[in-house]
């Protein structure tokens, strides 16, 4: 028993200094873990943050790209008819959804499907116009029927999408 004893009396200290030490370790380990996350999130934003405002404007140039007054002014050409200017603006808008299908990776998803809606929208808006039109009408008239279609639309879908786009950079940064 005696011998017990003096195992004891070395046994306790020690193990209370080695739970001491541990705890106080562990502590230690954990809020240099913390520092380091911190440290990785701020090189990481500071990094991933000029990316994603860029690709805000590039969502945005495309938006102001196929607002259908801009499309209608730099798609038409003279002597065109109504068929080969729908035809243009149509592969327009398609062609500049895809160079611009990356930036869906910075953006919100909301916001994304608003870009979508402005691009479907403005689809919808240039075939409808066509088909109000006779089949041998001009590229004049139908440039014609959609500017005056825009003017009395009181926000473009674009438009829509472009003031959501706003309001998250906004509130994102």
């Amino acid at each position: 028993m005696e011998v017990a004893l003096e195992i004891l009396k070395y046994i306790l200290p020690a193990a209370v200094v080695f739970a001491g030490v541990y705890f106080i370790m562990q502590n230690f380990m954990e809020n240099e873990q913390r520092k380091l996350e911190i440290r990785y999130r701020s090189n990481n934003q500071s990094t991933v943050m000029p990316v994603r405002l860029q690709a805000y404007e590039r969502v945005i140039l495309y938006l102001e790209r196929i607002n259908l007054s801009n499309l209608v002014m730099r798609t038409y050409k003279n002597g065109m008819s109504a068929r080969d200017l729908q035809s243009k603006m149509l592969q327009a808008i398609r062609s500049e959804y895809e160079h611009n299908m990356a930036q869906q990776l910075y953006i919100s998803s909301k916001a994304w499907r608003m870009v979508k809606s402005a691009k479907e929208e403005n689809i919808k808006v240039i075939n409808s116009s066509y088909e109000q039109l006779n089949d041998d009408a001009s590229g004049v008239e139908l440039s014609q029927f959609i500017l005056e279609l825009v003017g009395k639309i009181d926000q473009l879908p674009s438009d829509v999408a472009i003031e959501a786009l706003k309001r998250e950079i906004n509130y994102a940064f």
